[in-house]
């Protein structure tokens, strides 16, 4: 499987999705039916709105459009990730690791706030790297802003990542002020249009436009299959960033700016969930994109073929296992 994913050829397109498929098929089982939270913004209520009616005729309803967003982003990690050159040979191997990483907790193959903001984080890794290249990216950086202003309305955790996105323009750009206040601006005309909103229709509020913010550390019920799951995402991720490590003299200086963000890319996803915080597994998916970057080098570096491949059929195993016959699943 290792070997076929390490091709670049269009038939990978369709095996990623059969390959998607099999292994979430619990979530078309049991499917989940998606519960508002208060951390979620008014953008992500108003589309469940949207979706309330397909939802009640078509339990799996859902959980194909969750499918759909995972393949989607897998598709689409895996195409940046090649057309900037992040390893040395282009494979799909990335969007496999994000399937796989995926599948480890039945949270993270809801159809969720962090999970819609995830399609939107992909697009901004991208729209960054690009930015390196270009003399003039006022237009690119505005629209980052505009992205995240727009992500903070379906998660509003996810302004987190505004503090990401000002070490990328210092890590990728030199400094320019006009484009960092580009970028403010960016994020504030979708606050500013809802405020319009807001006020014309008599319920102008302060804390309507900008929810609150808190700090907590979520409290996670501990068990063995947790402690499987992040020892399976960290291994490969360690061993992923050893092979970038060893192969960092051969890369490009961009390819080398486009890990350290990647990088960045982590730190900040894996604070987030701690941003009006809540005691699922949900809001943690937002990892699973960096993870699958650094586990692609995992399964694509090594001379011996032997540890990529054992690791990934243990990771195949205990996703199966995990997800077929682990109590409570349903």
């Amino acid at each position: 499987m290792i070997g076929i994913f390490r091709q670049k050829t269009p038939a990978n397109v369709l095996l990623l999705l059969i390959f998607g498929f099999l292994i979430k098929l619990p979530m078309f089982i049991h499917p989940y039916q998606p519960i508002v939270q208060p951390k979620d913004g008014i953008l992500f209520h108003s589309i469940l709105n949207f979706l309330k009616p397909a939802g009640a005729a078509w339990p799996g309803f859902y959980a194909a459009v969750a499918f759909l967003l995972l393949f989607t982003q897998a598709i689409t990690l895996t195409r940046i990730i090649n057309d900037h050159r992040m390893m040395s040979r282009s494979n799909y191997l990335a969007g496999m690791s994000y399937l796989l990483i995926t599948s480890f907790f039945p949270e993270w193959n809801y159809f969720s706030a962090p999970l819609l903001v995830n399609s939107i984080l992909i697009f901004v890794l991208g729209w960054l790297f690009k930015s390196y290249n270009q003399q003039t990216a006022k237009v690119l950086i505005f629209n980052i802003g505009l992205a995240i202003g727009i992500g903070s309305f379906i998660f509003f955790p996810s302004v987190s990542f505004i503090l990401w996105i000002f070490f990328a323009l210092m890590v990728m750009r030199p400094f320019r002020i006009d484009e960092w206040l580009l970028f403010i601006l960016g994020i504030t005309v979708p606050y500013y249009f809802y405020g319009v909103y807001l006020f014309f229709t008599d319920q102008w509020s302060i804390k309507k436009l900008v929810p609150y913010l808190s700090f907590h550390i979520p409290s996670l019920q501990q068990s063995i299959w947790l402690a499987a799951s992040s020892l399976l995402l960290m291994i490969p991720f360690l061993t992923g960033g050893y092979f970038i490590q060893d192969n960092l003299r051969r890369m490009l200086i961009q390819v080398r700016k486009n890990w350290s963000l990647v990088l960045l890319y982590l730190l900040v996803a894996v604070f987030t969930p701690f941003v009006n915080t809540s005691n699922t597994y949900e809001n943690w998916v937002m990892a699973a994109v960096p993870f699958a970057a650094f586990h692609a080098c995992t399964y694509f570096y090594p001379s011996k073929k032997l540890f990529p491949l054992v690791l990934f059929w243990v990771t195949v195993g205990f996703v199966l296992v995990y997800q077929y016959y682990r109590p409570g699943w349903g």
